[in-house]
């Protein structure tokens, strides 16, 4: 496991100063259950931040409704003493409420948008966003008013870059319309890439995509399953088979898999140090029904 970073995974350039390690993590399960209240252990959560850190992950994915605002919390205080805290960025996700666990409703009304956003970097102890999501389109507002008041902060220095997630290609191109729009994060993995589309036009743009449930392998994994059998061709874990597929679909992809487990993270770290032969990826890809 010494070996193991992050970097293997390549590097995606937002811009100059915004250049991250193709493999990321997610603090979604730094938190209670069903994504409502604290962590168990609050230093055990701090603590895997750490140590991804050590491992070579500079670019961590939150959001404010995770919790709502314990796992910026952990995070915060995960990345308080990283000797290279200027490299790590952080994206970031507003838009969405919470009632109670597994419940999630969407609010875009732009003052909702600035309060979230405002409240977050002070949680977070930053001073702008690095990468600002629309957690989810609202359809009870404009979409120009939406994704337009992220474009008055970004204007005022409070986020460098605006993304969106859980969207089509339609709606990229229409919040096109109201500001530049760098990435995009949606449910994408081995089992489940029904948005190929949405990947390719993200690609073609010059946008990052963030898949979330990157690890999600549904129906091909047990015994004598295609991925298992080929974890067990490569010598790996079938998480690991599952990020190597992510990492080769496309240059753009940056997984983001989230564990509270440091030997998970290791595992998953390690899908960086090996690559899916062009055969192996073409069969997986067919094995979903989606592509």
């Amino acid at each position: 496991m010494a070996n193991i970073n992050a970097s293997n995974a390549g590097t995606f350039e937002f811009d100059k100063d915004f250049v991250v390690n193709r493999l990321g993590y997610g603090t979604m399960q730094l938190t209670g259950e069903g994504t409502w209240g604290p962590y168990k252990d609050p230093d055990q959560a701090a603590s895997v931040v750490k140590k991804a850190v050590g491992l070579g992950i500079n670019f961590f994915d939150t959001a404010d409704s995770y919790g709502p605002w314990f796992a910026d919390r952990y995070l915060a205080a995960g990345l308080k003493d990283a000797s290279n805290r200027d490299k790590i960025f952080i994206s970031d996700k507003v838009g969405q409420t919470r009632q109670g666990p597994n419940q999630w409703t969407p609010h875009g009304e732009p003052g909702y948008l600035r309060q979230q956003v405002e409240v977050s970097m002070m949680t977070l102890g930053i001073d702008h966003e690095d990468l600002l999501f629309l957690h989810r389109i609202d359809d009870h507002f404009p979409v120009a008013d939406q994704v337009g008041e992220l474009k008055k902060m970004q204007d005022e220095g409070k986020i460098k870059h605006i993304g969106l997630s859980q969207v089509t290609v339609d709606q990229i191109k229409e919040a096109q319309k109201y500001a530049k729009i760098d990435a995009v994060e949606n449910m994408y993995n081995v089992a489940n890439h029904k948005d190929d589309d949405v990947v390719d036009y993200a690609q073609s743009q010059g946008m990052a995509f963030v898949p979330w449930f990157p690890l999600n392998t549904g129906k091909l994994v047990g015994a004598n399953s295609p991925l298992s059998n080929m974890a067990k061709k490569y010598g790996v874990s079938e998480a690991q088979i599952a990020l190597a597929w992510l990492l080769k679909r496309s240059p753009n992809i940056i997984p983001i898999p989230g564990t509270s487990s440091i030997k998970h993270l290791e595992d998953n770290v390690a899908a960086a140090s090996f690559d899916l032969s062009d055969d192996d990826f073409e069969s997986l890809s067919e094995l979903s029904g989606n592509k």
